[in-house]
């Protein structure tokens, strides 16, 4: 069966509609907890190359020798809400110690829903806009979803709903302890 362009326009539109709707609605998972990978069991993370609020580029590259804490949210996810302000404080606590930060907004409003919410909320670290295809390549299916990603660029730790803060805090002090 051959489908039209117009057909696979519809569905596509379907699709998106469906995200729409079931994603803000669906229940999210509070307190995961989220078992850190030995080292020889973690995978490359897949590459980014978004832009920040300024128009500067971000790659994963850049961050190599760094634990990155990479932080998948929206501004209307309440679990997103909840989980930024313990991000702004690892931020600051870690960022000497070699911590990175990095908020991905998966908003469908872009920089116009999210500039006014960074500045409100005083969020201290980087945030960069996502895309379908930047959800899709890290099987985000709902938010907030959260990667630790080691100095190698490798996933160490996924949080697939709200994190228990003491657990990703934790999570956070081993990986920055590992050499």
């Amino acid at each position: 069966m051959r489908l039209s362009f117009a057909r696979l326009e519809h569905l596509a539109r379907l699709t998106l509609l469906f995200f729409a709707v079931a994603i803000p609605n669906a229940q999210c998972q509070t307190n995961v907890h989220a078992v850190l990978k030995l080292p020889g069991q973690r995978r490359a993370a897949p590459q980014l190359s978004l832009k920040d609020s300024l128009g500067e580029p971000l790659t994963l590259n850049q961050y190599t020798g760094k634990i990155l804490l990479l932080d998948f949210w929206a501004t209307w996810c309440h679990g997103c809400q909840e989980e930024i302000p313990w991000f702004s404080e690892f931020d600051r606590q870690y960022r000497a110690k070699g911590l990175s930060v990095i908020g991905v907004s998966l908003d469908e409003d872009g920089w116009k829903a999210v500039k006014p919410f960074i500045k409100t909320a005083a969020v201290p670290y980087r945030i960069v806009l996502g895309n379908h295809a930047t959800a899709s390549r890290y099987g985000i299916v709902g938010m907030p979803d959260t990667f630790l990603i080691d100095r190698n660029g490798r996933i160490a730790a996924k949080y697939v709903g709200l994190v228990d803060r003491n657990d990703i805090e934790k999570n956070i002090q081993t990986m920055l302890a590992e050499k």
